[in-house]
């Protein structure tokens, strides 16, 4: 419980140090907002793997995603941490990420230390998600709307790759061996059914629609 109490203060303090960086090169380097927001995309998630192995109780990932939705929901009530929030455009998904993150915790944890329901999920909203986005806009190519989400085929198919790629690293660090052709044909059905849940997801909630269209499939295909 000790152990749990320090870990769980050391990773505040990160997420803490995190946020702070993002608004320091913000307002002192003038970054663009896309760009910070991003970099604690990718940093939080980068931040959120070590869970597993510093925390040991779901109640104390519950408290800090909690304390850091509460902090982002106040930020945008009081119109701070710009380096998050100063978008032109509606979006939750700094309020829905904590939610998303300890819905894995949570369900990895049910299942006798699952780690792949955990690592998976995380890893690819962390890293494939913001580089769809980056690469959307840099050459947004071949745009499209769906349910009033606005996309293009560059940053989905740029999140397609990236999923591939990533869910092939994670598989093979969580089960230390080599994808047999069924598992890769599993981690592309997986890889596809995120595409196109980040493709359907507006306002942010692609956040939450990644990870949970991930956890959807392992558990249809590994019960």
């Amino acid at each position: 419980m000790k152990n749990d109490l320090l870990n769980l203060l050391l990773l505040a303090l990160t997420f803490l140090l995190l946020f702070a960086l993002s608004e320091f090169l913000y307002h002192q380097y003038k970054i663009k907002v896309e760009l910070t927001r991003k970099l604690v995309h990718i940093g939080t998630g980068l931040i959120c793997l070590l869970f597993p192995i510093l925390l040991k109780n779901h109640w104390s990932v519950l408290f800090l995603c909690g304390l850091f939705a509460v902090i982002l929901l106040l930020s945008l009530k009081f119109n701070l941490l710009k380096s998050i929030n100063a978008v032109d455009r509606k979006s939750v998904g700094s309020i829905v990420y904590p939610v998303a993150v300890y819905l894995c915790f949570l369900i990895q944890t049910s299942l006798d230390e699952c780690y792949i329901y955990y690592y998976l999920p995380l890893v690819t909203l962390a890293i494939c998600d913001p580089m769809a986005a980056l690469s959307g806009k840099k050459w947004p190519l071949a745009q499209y709307k769906i349910f009033g989400a606005k996309k293009t085929l560059m940053g989905s198919t740029v999140f397609f790759i990236c999923a591939m790629i990533v869910m092939f690293l994670t598989w093979r660090s969580v089960y230390n061996s080599n994808l047999d052709s069924e598992e890769f044909i599993v981690i592309a059905t997986i890889a596809l059914t995120s595409t196109l849940a980040e493709a359907f997801s507006k306002d942010g909630y692609d956040n939450l629609t990644i990870p949970v269209s991930i956890l959807v499939c392992l558990y249809i295909y590994f019960p």
